[in-house]
């Protein structure tokens, strides 16, 4: 088995998924965004993140939505209060764990 061709397809698309997010990056640096426009670029990753792994919290013990959703409840009211992030996963992790031990789980 002869590497070159490997070799030349891994840098090809080495070039072709780097290029996309540097050339970009070059040209940005220089517009002046209003802020409003700034803030708004500033949101797309929580908000990507969110759509990520929402969906993904209803299924995380399967059979049992109601624990889900109360897991839900404690980790949006904890996000509200502004405690750390950490601080609201052990939070929403604790409150499905206790729900699920009082239903003999």
């Amino acid at each position: 088995m002869e590497a070159q061709p490997y070799l030349l397809i891994i840098l090809g698309m080495c070039a072709v998924s780097y290029l996309p997010r540097v050339v970009p990056a070059l040209f940005i640096s220089r517009i002046k965004f209003s802020p409003y426009f700034k803030r708004f670029l500033d949101l797309i990753p929580y908000t990507a993140m969110t759509a990520l792994v929402f969906p993904g919290i209803f299924y995380s013990v399967p059979g049992h939505m109601d624990v889900t959703y109360w897991g839900t409840a404690a980790a949006i009211v904890a996000a509200v209060l502004r405690l750390p992030l950490a601080v609201t996963v052990v939070i929403s992790v604790g409150v499905v764990l206790l729900m699920l031990y009082f239903q003999g789980i």
